[in-house]
């Protein structure tokens, strides 16, 4: 099967080539023989008899960087001088900073931005805490909390080590949201720790984005400062992902005609995501599940590789009570959802599913199964990959999610909320628009967000969950 290149494993060759014709076209034809996808090519100087050209490469995955620069080594009169993982470049440093909102080139700017003039705002504040919404960045912004135990596909990899994903999250939240985030990854694994510093620090912002803690631990958390804070506390991993698995689930019942109500879904694996997405999808009107992990079929009265969670699940779904594996589950079922491993289905697998199945592997990087695998016995697939359609990304809940509750001073985010901004993300893809491989809008599409944003705001005001905007006179 030929592997997919990609952005993410990229290469800038620095390659010194003797300045005779043809030599371009050996680099890239040697290129090419490895699987490797060419990008820009520029020349960035002169030495002798020599042309000096950065090129960039878009490989599949690390062994391939390798092969590509032996390929280019290996050809005469061509020299790699020096090269770079694009994707280390991008993160040198780190990829946010803070800046300044206001200018401070007087003395008049220094006395209101600081002393004496902030002392009349914090009294302010102090007698009417209210305001803080309103003078401090807490109008705006978010703390990302993260312990590092369940980094995307990576698994518990530290807090140290999970600070590039979380920085990251905060250039999408700034990015499509307009929404101010500061990365925090605490050094705890315990519960209790996580919830207590979080209840210390919270003050300072206007909600709170859990991300990458690992199940069943994460459910327990959010619920506990969901109880403590008045501000909105969000865990993207269940929510974000279950609100655009939705999204799409309600485009793709669209196109295959099915009634929401009488579809059979099966989810496999029964973390954060999972258990979301049968919560979420059971409010929108779902009703059969069934429900897989590593251990199989989930079913009243199983014992392996149980928590109080997957025990509540297992007396709300399988009405059957079927047993066994994942295989034996997607017999006759109507959606597949894989929040789990990759390559864990064959086409034999997905062929036993119910007429016009809809399948969701969104296992990252590698999908339970892979859409060229899938194609010919399946309706509309979709995976969390970008270089496939039907991308299945958070990034199209969470920015405007935020944007809704914090223009509105919410005191939580309600399920009618994540209902909305699941109907809100369907309704981007206009009916013309919708076919097999677009049942989900672009991630680029900024309308997205306005349109998340705004059903967020609709709810949180009407079911009186926005607080009263504080209005004051300027005079």
């Amino acid at each position: 099967m030929i592997k997919s290149t990609s952005a993410s494993y990229s290469i800038l060759m620095r390659v010194e080539l003797n300045n005779r014709p043809g030599m371009l076209g050996k680099v890239v034809s040697a290129i090419g023989k490895t699987g490797g996808n060419m990008g820009a090519v520029d020349i960035v100087g002169f030495k002798g008899d020599c042309i000096i050209r950065d090129v960039v490469v878009h490989a599949a995955d690390h062994d391939m960087m390798e092969k590509i620069l032996a390929a280019v080594r290996r050809i005469a009169g061509a020299a790699v001088i020096d090269f770079a993982d694009r994707t280390f470049m991008a993160h040198m440093g780190g990829k946010i900073e803070v800046k300044s909102k206001i200018p401070l080139s007087s003395r008049d700017d220094l006395a209101m931005a600081y002393t004496p003039g902030v002392a009349r705002v914090c009294e302010a504040i102090h007698a009417d805490p209210e305001r803080a919404h309103d003078l401090t960045i807490k109008k705006n912004c978010i703390a990302i909390v993260s312990d590092g135990t369940a980094v995307l596909g990576l698994g518990d990899i530290g807090p140290k080590a999970a600070m590039p994903v979380m920085e990251g999250k905060a250039l999408l939240f700034k990015n499509f949201g307009g929404v101010d985030a500061f990365p925090i990854c605490l050094d705890t694994k315990i519960p209790d720790e996580i919830v207590e510093t979080v209840r210390r620090i919270a003050p300072g912002f206007g909600g709170i984005n859990l991300e990458d803690i690992s199940a069943p631990r994460c459910f327990e958390i959010e619920a506990r400062l969901k109880e403590i804070l008045e501000i909105p506390v969000f865990h993207d991993d269940q929510h974000g992902t279950a609100v655009v698995i939705l999204a799409g689930l309600l485009n793709a019942l669209k196109i295959t005609g099915k009634d929401i109500g009488e579809i059979l879904a099966v989810v496999n694996g029964l973390g954060a995501a999972g258990v979301a997405a049968i919560n979420l999808l059971r409010a929108a009107g779902v009703r059969r599940f069934i429900g897989c992990d590593r251990k199989g079929i989930l079913y009243r009265g199983r014992k392996e590789n149980m928590n109080p969670i997957k025990e509540k699940l297992a007396l709300e779904t399988n009405e059957e009570q079927i047993k066994g594996d994942v295989f034996r589950a997607l017999k006759g079922a109507d959606l597949f959802l894989g929040v789990s491993e990759g390559n864990l289905l064959h086409a034999a697998h997905v062929k036993k599913m119910a007429k016009d199945p809809i399948v969701f592997a969104m296992a990252n990087p590698t999908p339970e199964i892979m859409p060229e695998e899938a194609a010919k016995y399946v309706r509309i697939m979709a995976t969390g990959r970008s270089d496939y359609p039907n991308q299945i990304n958070n990034v199209l809940c969470f920015p405007g999610l935020f944007r809704g509750v914090l223009d509105c001073h919410a005191r939580e985010i309600s399920r009618q909320m994540l209902l909305a901004a699941a109907r809100a993300i369907a309704a981007s893809v206009e009916t013309e628009q919708l076919m097999e491989d677009y049942i989900i809008p672009s991630v680029f599409n900024l309308k997205v967000q306005e349109n998340v944003a705004a059903a967020v705001r609709e709810v949180a005001v009407t079911t009186g969950l926005a607080r009263d905007v504080h209005e004051f006179s300027l005079f």
